[in-house]
């Protein structure tokens, strides 16, 4: 995504030249088939751009390419997107669930409240960021209430199904009122993708900080500012006391993304080495 004002957005250049943003998915394989944290934008946002609104193409100015929707990429990886049992959206925006339709097989865990919200759209705000028309096929909606058992001081948390306890929903409510983050256990600790429960890699530092141009935003689009904040002092602590443990992802984060995927590419070229080295090399 390629807003203008990279100065604001992302903390440096001009302040009027392109920013980049991102808005990522992750795919896990489990013994049951695959499961897709996300969708980001689909096939039908791509020939049917006008479906996201003026208002959306005009100041995100999404860069709409086939092959970067999460079906393609998943075929480029010699899987098959039937394989797609489950997907867990972070939540229901318009940017992260566009993709649903290109998976009409899988079931889609939500929480009840976020799925509410969506479905019955009754405040401009919502109109604004959630789209009817990406759910028009008719999804295996799978309601979450909020309940579940405590991880590393975190309450409520409960398992996907078929994933062997390994991919949690967490709630982190706040962006949207149905919010959540999604763990998911790796063979190095602990991987938490935060959604958009932050948008800045500085906002878990000791002392935040964050571009002003996307702390405005996060403001602006807030359903509950105070729980996201709240929410975001929660995830601090969490990296304080057990960052040893858990990597910490957000959604739009291009330089988060981008160590991201150096590690995983390091990791399946270095497959061989020794776990002990590998793991201070990826460090």
């Amino acid at each position: 995504m390629c807003p203008l004002g990279r100065r604001l957005l992302n903390g440096e250049g001009g302040w009027t030249a392109p920013a980049h943003l991102c808005c990522h998915c992750l795919l896990i394989e489990s013994r049951h088939g695959l499961i897709l944290v996300d969708t980001g934008l689909g096939t039908r946002d791509v020939t049917h751009p006008k479906s996201l609104g003026r208002l959306f193409n005009g100041l995100v100015r999404p860069r709409l390419q086939m092959s970067e929707t999460a079906v393609h990429q998943i075929r480029e990886l010699g899987l098959d997107p039937r394989e797609v049992r489950h997907i867990v959206p972070t939540h229901l925006d318009l940017d992260h669930v566009g993709g649903m339709a290109d998976f009409p097989q899988a079931q889609v865990h939500v929480y009840g409240m976020e799925l509410d919200a969506a479905l019955s759209r009754t405040s401009l705000h919502e109109k604004s960021r959630y789209i009817p028309q990406q759910w028009a096929h008719g999804p295996q909606w799978v309601r979450h209430d909020l309940n579940g058992e405590k991880w590393f001081g975190m309450d409520s948390v409960q398992a996907v199904p078929d994933s062997d306890d390994e991919v949690l929903l967490v709630p982190l409510a706040g962006h949207t009122q149905g919010h959540c983050g999604v763990a998911v256990r790796t063979d190095s600790g602990w991987l938490l993708h935060c959604g958009d429960a932050y948008f800045y890699r500085g906002e878990l530092d000791d002392e935040p900080n964050c571009p002003i141009g996307l702390r405005f935003f996060q403001w602006l689009v807030a359903m509950d500012n105070g729980k996201r904040l709240a929410n975001q002092r929660r995830l601090r602590r969490l990296k304080d006391r057990f960052g040893d443990d858990i990597t910490m992802t957000s959604s739009h984060d291009p330089v988060e993304l981008a160590l991201m995927s150096s590690a995983a590419n390091y990791r399946a070229q270095h497959a061989w080495d020794e776990p002990d080295l590998l793991e201070r090399s990826v460090a």
